[in-house]
């Protein structure tokens, strides 16, 4: 029986899903923006090899709000793998939460591994996209991030109640478009909307998403991969987004950037998954439940 429960993590409240099961323990994490249920196919797919629980992260769904740090996020996921009994989970996450997982592989060398599902921070500088040129990708590079910069901007807005019935068509027909479970997406969507005073905002806030932005511009997974010895796979996607489409030589560049990487590491597993794009937990949760299963059950 599939579980929901808000658990104490001291600082705030965490909001966990639980799919139940005595097989080996796996925690499944969401992205950046999205909340445990756009995991829910993707976990029903892995529940018959694993207890499979899934949650909000920080600033997320229903989880509480605190500032963001690296810290402070695997702070929480130990606290989930405390009070829900999780003994050596394994860890896979999509994006945001394949960055996490990594960082948690680094730091618990007896994990039985770790899964990044295209959990890579975004290019930064001209030196992580390869075989462009310097002043091309500069330029591309600051094209990219206004972009960015006009999405943070609308983070935490105010939906007039006029308007929510149309956004809920607009999933409902982006689910379609995708081939995705529309209750599934719906309830995603649903699950970061807040409803306070009369007015129905979006999460994460503009204060979370600044933060989120902040530690992944950051980031460098180098050397982490290079100082994470228990087993780790990278599955990268083959093909951009439609909104990628007008970077794709810039996105080119940095899926190469991101396997020289793992490449650099030795002993990282890496795959590109055919026909798939950022979006592979919606597009092919089953294919990635065989290979996720698959290559713990290698390492176990």
């Amino acid at each position: 029986m599939i579980n929901d429960r808000l658990i104490d993590a001291g600082e705030l409240p965490l909001a966990v899903r639980d799919f139940g099961g005595d097989a080996p323990p796996l925690l499944l994490l969401h992205g950046a923006g999205g909340n445990l249920a756009q995991m829910t196919t993707l976990a029903r797919a892995l529940r018959p090899h694993h207890r499979v629980v899934t949650m909000d992260l920080r600033g997320h769904g229903r989880s509480g709000d605190g500032a963001w740090s690296w810290d402070a996020a695997l702070g929480d996921l130990a606290a989930v793998c405390v009070q829900l009994e999780l003994e050596r989970p394994a860890v896979v996450g999509h994006s945001l939460g394949g960055m996490l997982a990594a960082l948690w592989g680094q730091r618990h060398p007896e994990a039985p591994g770790v899964v990044s599902l295209d959990g890579n921070p975004p290019p930064t500088r001209p030196g992580q996209l390869p075989g462009m040129d310097p002043a091309k990708a500069a330029a591309e590079l600051a094209r990219l991030h206004a972009i960015f910069d006009r999405m943070a901007a609308t983070a935490g807005a105010v939906i007039p109640a006029d308007q929510l019935p149309d956004l809920v068509e607009r999933q409902q027909m982006a689910a379609r478009d995708m081939g995705a479970n529309e209750k599934v997406w719906i309830e995603g969507f649903r699950r970061n909307l807040v409803h306070e005073n009369g007015e129905t905002s979006t999460r994460p806030s503009a204060a979370t998403t600044a933060q989120l932005r902040t530690l992944m511009n950051e980031l460098e997974l180098g050397p982490v991969y290079a100082a994470t010895t228990c087993p780790e796979l990278l599955v990268l996607p083959t093909r951009d987004l439609p909104e990628q489409e007008p970077f794709a030589e810039l996105y080119a560049a940095h899926r190469r950037y991101v396997v020289d990487q793992a490449a650099a590491a030795g002993h990282v597993r890496y795959l590109s998954l055919a026909d798939a794009s950022h979006a592979m937990v919606v597009e092919q949760p089953t294919v990635l439940a065989a290979l996720i299963t698959d290559f713990l059950s290698a390492n176990r």
